[in-house]
């Protein structure tokens, strides 16, 4: 009995030893792993960096808007996507760009599409649009890369920003004359309303055209927006009292007009040294009242008084 007890406890005593060993490989595998991890992480931080500018362009149409905005569809974060794919930055700088300097020229809306917009942070030497443009969707993509000075900064290098808003002209053609008399009070029947806009001057509303004398009040009235004012009204969130409110708008005009499907359309280019959040679409919007006859020239006064007035949001796009 007692041979077999010695033989019973040498064996327990090789299983455990086989245990032992087996859990040391198991923490050796294991260190050896998160160390290979923890390498290939520093060896990314250690890349070299430096300050690169990407020019690039995008239909805003299946977007909230330029500015990252996690959760939401927005241009930056498809970049920075299509960057993290292409290996030009790490998991840590996605998830917080303020590590590679990230800052962008200009902001747009939902919706709104920009031809030449700009970007500045840090990337790798070795950055190539093609591998960018390779992992981006269609309705984005990159024109160029180059490499830029350590304290460039897109926003605060940037003189002046150049917008141009297209409508189509009836939306400039004045108002039936029967709707600007009604009472406030008085409801709109819609079907009635509907077929005053359908009909300009006896014609289809998508045969209206802008004769001469119309676009040169059209541009006198987009002239009325030049120069430095108070656009707390043309925003939201900005007292009147706000400098912010202070924005200087170097021109406004119609660049040209074009016929396509038989409709005629309207190209406004608004040039400014910055502007705030829906000022463009709301300058529009009250460019429209007045050409319309909805408010008189009298009105822009009002816009930049530090009262508050309500100026409606024309469509970012159609």
């Amino acid at each position: 009995m007692s041979v077999q007890n010695n033989e019973d406890v040498n064996i327990v005593e090789q299983n455990n030893k086989r245990q032992m060993i087996d859990q040391s490989c198991d923490i050796v595998a294991k260190t050896l792993k998160v160390e290979a991890t923890e390498d290939a992480v520093n060896k990314k931080r250690a890349i070299k960096r430096r300050n690169y500018v990407i020019m690039l362009c995008y239909v805003g149409k299946n977007y909230f808007g330029m500015q990252i905005n996690r959760g939401s569809k927005t241009i930056e974060e498809s970049l920075l996507t299509a960057l993290l794919k292409a290996d030009f930055i790490t998991k840590e700088q996605f998830e917080d760009v303020r590590e590679i300097k990230f800052q962008r020229a200009a902001r747009t809306d939902k919706g709104v599409s920009a031809v030449r917009q700009i970007v500045s942070l840090k990337l790798p030497d070795h950055v190539n649009k093609e591998d960018i443009n390779a992992h981006l969707p269609e309705d984005i993509k990159i024109f160029g890369i180059k490499r830029v000075t350590k304290s460039f900064n897109s926003k605060n290098k940037c003189d002046a920003r150049t917008y141009r808003y297209v409508l189509p002209t009836f939306a400039l053609a004045p108002e039936n004359p029967n709707f600007l008399n009604m009472d406030e009070e008085e409801e709109i029947d819609e079907e009635k309303r509907l077929e005053q806009l359908s009909i300009i001057d006896g014609k289809a509303y998508n045969e209206f055209r802008l004769t001469p004398e119309k676009l040169d009040k059209l541009n006198e009235t987009l002239k009325l927006l030049e120069g430095t004012h108070n656009f707390h009204n043309f925003t939201s969130k900005v007292r009147a009292l706000d400098p912010r409110a202070k924005r200087y708008i170097i021109y406004f005009r119609c660049i040209e007009t074009f016929v396509t499907n038989n409709m005629e359309f309207a190209v406004l280019e608004v040039k400014g040294q910055s502007f705030m959040l829906h000022q463009i679409r709301k300058m529009v919007s009250l460019v429209v009242g007045i050409c319309r006859n909805i408010v008189t020239n009298d009105f822009v006064k009002d816009a930049f008084s530090t009262e508050r007035v309500d100026i409606p949001i024309s469509p970012g796009t159609l």
